[in-house]
């Protein structure tokens, strides 16, 4: 897909993973779309309880992307900074504690 329009949000980006990508954005798998100048990434993501948007600016460099084919990358191990992926294990659906309960 190349590099995407930073102006789009959540809604803008899962229907990019629809038509774009032919994929379930509600599925569990990250998304991650990279801006035009590579210093700037938005990751989009549902945990089961709700869609999840990430940006990403790095002040120095860009990020480095490997070859994607059919306009995706498909990896089983982590191409994101360290420092994502506790992030987004803070926000894990098993910790979300639902509704308060009625105050008495």
């Amino acid at each position: 897909m190349g590099h995407t329009d930073m102006r789009k949000g959540m809604q803008g980006l899962a229907l990019l993973v629809q038509q774009g990508l032919q994929r379930n954005p509600h599925g569990g798998d990250l998304f991650v779309f990279p801006g035009r100048a590579g210093a700037l990434v938005k990751i989009i993501w549902h945990d089961g309880v709700g869609m999840s948007l990430y940006a990403k600016r790095l002040e120095k460099g860009r990020f480095i992307w490997p070859s994607a084919k059919d306009g995706m990358v498909q990896r089983t191990r982590p191409i994101l900074p360290p420092s994502v992926p506790p992030m987004l294990r803070r926000v894990s659906p098993m910790r979300n504690p639902g509704p308060a309960p009625p105050k008495r």
